[in-house]
């Protein structure tokens, strides 16, 4: 490829929305157009990348057996009326009708197609197990799209649903995707984690998630140094403390606090470790008759260390709460406490209510809460002493560094990532609301045990920059950069050597089979250089009158800071040892 007949289109600037790094560099090289809010055009040099991510993919979903086929990117309504999902998804899903009133969606993601799709065509346990897959675009009104491609509403996905005949056929179709999923990353060449992830409402534990690791992600993944442990944040156990509850050894004491509503102002105004504080979240869940209506609430109080945070997630598992919980009210919280937020506590309440304790509170002696008056906290609070043992102890708050690890093999760290795919095992959740049967070896009608599984192929190479820059722009591994290796003639169009020399370099190389282009812009070599940091290509040969006067070219890496000369004659050579590409017989 030569880059006169290609789009290279650089800038110096970002764009002012731009607020992380992948943005601001996708869009100064070229790679995608702002169209919209969350929607860009993949121009040239970023469709490259697009590309190659989605053969990688491709070729590992072939190699595990999956089949791919493509489904419609607008899909009839009632599909998603027949699980619900028309009107539970929520803003997000876009419906749209057509000329004669009928209801449309633009698919967010497609187990209403595809299970339909199987009801209609796997008739027999004979046919299973089966996998259908597809790359195609998917559409999700956010209300804030963001980070380019990163958050955006548009979007190209992998999207894989396995269909079994029971629950330990789907166990082995999920870990067939689970290690085809690690081969595909393997080839990426990203440091990432494959992280145990919460089911949600669907249930059961056999979902993971795939994140790449980079500073400026939005997840925090939790793991142990010293084992293969590792959990995304919503679903890393915080362990019950070891040691038992202390005995009282103070008064409870009714302590003024001025102007000091949070657990932090409280414990640097009374001069103590924010360890011995207890901070008090109030929810409440909605009560109703046969018919649906609202006819009460109950309040529910959560007790957290004041250096902890709750966890939403492991609290919409305790039983009372999992069918659904809000914040309470002013006027509910009013009703129980006598007191606004800020200095709520679980002593003295005006009206009993359902009190659940993290495991560390639920051991804790001697400690400080709200006194449900302003301005004032107690002191010296206990257990049994104090106020009743609570109603519930759960695992209801977020992990920290040096936790425990859940497994026992060392203590925990958290770093960032980025999620980029995600297996899931379904169960019958779509199959049973849509009906979706085969005849099993009874000859009975029986629902197929289903899983899911997603790549972000447009987010992935958002990702993969987060992880890979530096200060003069993109650093692609091999395995999808827009162009492996890309040929800087100096002086090209004055210097008919270094013409005829680059272009015969560069047909020798396409021989090869390397993805190269060839910079015949004539271009300075300060300008052309920049471009190509910018754009990141993982391998430069600079070919120049002078250096081939002393039968040399300059190659450089990407990540290098400095090129080193090799002979012109043994440059092949050179490539092949980079691993630029292999020759035929070698080893990889």
């Amino acid at each position: 490829m030569k880059a006169s007949q290609f789009f290279v289109s650089t800038y110096k600037e970002a764009p002012a929305d731009a607020e992380v790094i992948s943005h601001k560099l996708m869009v100064r090289a070229g790679m995608i157009r702002r169209l919209n809010a969350g929607i860009y055009s993949y121009m040239p040099m970023g469709l490259r990348v697009i590309q190659k991510v989605q053969a990688i993919v491709r070729e590992e979903m072939n190699q595990a057996g999956a089949v791919e086929l493509t489904m419609p990117v607008v899909q009839p309504g009632e599909l998603w009326q027949e699980t619900g999902r028309f009107d539970k998804m929520g803003p997000e899903l876009l419906r749209v009708q057509d000329r004669h009133g009928r209801d449309f969606v633009i698919q967010p993601t497609s187990e209403e197609v595809v299970t339909d799709i199987a009801r209609s065509e796997l008739r027999s346990y004979k046919q299973l197990p089966k996998n259908l897959y597809q790359i195609q675009t998917k559409f999700r009104d956010e209300r804030r799209p963001r980070f380019g491609l990163m958050r955006g509403r548009e979007f190209i996905m992998k999207d894989a649903y396995s269909f079994d005949k029971d629950k330990d056929s789907a166990q082995i179709s999920y870990q067939t995707m689970r290690q085809a999923y690690r081969n595909i990353f393997d080839r990426f060449g990203l440091r990432y984690r494959a992280v145990a992830a919460d089911s949600g409402a669907i249930g059961g534990d056999l979902s993971e998630e795939f994140q790449v690791i980079a500073s400026t992600g939005e997840d925090a993944i939790v793991y142990c140094p010293q084992s293969e442990y590792a959990a995304n944040i919503e679903k890393a156990e915080a362990l019950a403390p070891g040691q038992p509850r202390p005995a009282a050894s103070q008064p409870l004491v009714k302590t003024p606090t001025p102007g000091q509503s949070t657990c932090a102002q409280v414990a640097e105004g009374l001069s103590i470790a924010l360890a011995t504080t207890v901070k008090s979240l109030v929810l409440a869940t909605d009560v109703q008759d046969e018919q649906g209506n609202i006819t009460g609430s109950t309040v529910w109080l959560l007790l957290v260390r004041g250096d902890h945070d709750m966890n939403e997630v492991k609290v919409g598992k305790i039983a009372g709460l999992d069918k659904g919980y809000r914040f309470a009210s002013e006027a509910e919280i009013l009703e129980h406490f006598g007191a606004k937020p800020g200095y709520l506590g679980p002593v003295g309440l005006r009206k009993p209510l359902k009190i659940v304790a993290d495991r560390d509170v639920a051991v804790m002696a001697d400690w400080v809460c709200g006194a449900n008056e302003v301005d004032f906290h107690y002191t010296g609070v206990n257990w049994g002493r104090d106020l009743p043992e609570p109603d519930v102890v759960a695992d209801i708050r977020n992990v920290v560094a040096g936790d425990l690890s859940p497994d026992g093999q060392g203590t925990l760290e958290i770093e960032r990532g980025i999620e980029v795919g995600h297996v899931f095992y379904l169960g019958t959740k779509y199959s049973a609301a849509m009906n979706a049967t085969f005849l099993a070896e009874n000859g009975r009608p029986t629902l197929f045990e289903m899983g899911c599984y997603g790549i972000g192929i447009t987010r992935l190479p958002a990702a993969a920059i987060e992880q890979n820059h530096d200060e003069r722009g993109i650093i692609w591994p091999d395995a999808i950069a827009p162009f492996t290796l890309v040929l800087c003639p100096i002086g090209m169009d004055r210097s008919p050597a270094v013409r005829e020399a680059a272009e015969k370099l560069h047909d020798a190389l396409l021989a090869k089979g390397v993805d190269v282009i060839l910079d015949d812009r004539g271009e300075r070599p300060g300008a052309m250089f920049a471009d190509w940091e910018l754009i990141g290509i993982p391998h430069r040969l600079v070919i120049s009158d002078r250096g081939l006067k002393e039968n040399q070219l300059e190659y450089q890496h990407r990540t290098q800071t400095e090129a080193v000369k090799v002979a012109a004659d043994d440059v092949l050579a050179f490539l092949a040892q980079q691993g630029v590409f292999q020759e035929p017989g070698a080893q990889g």
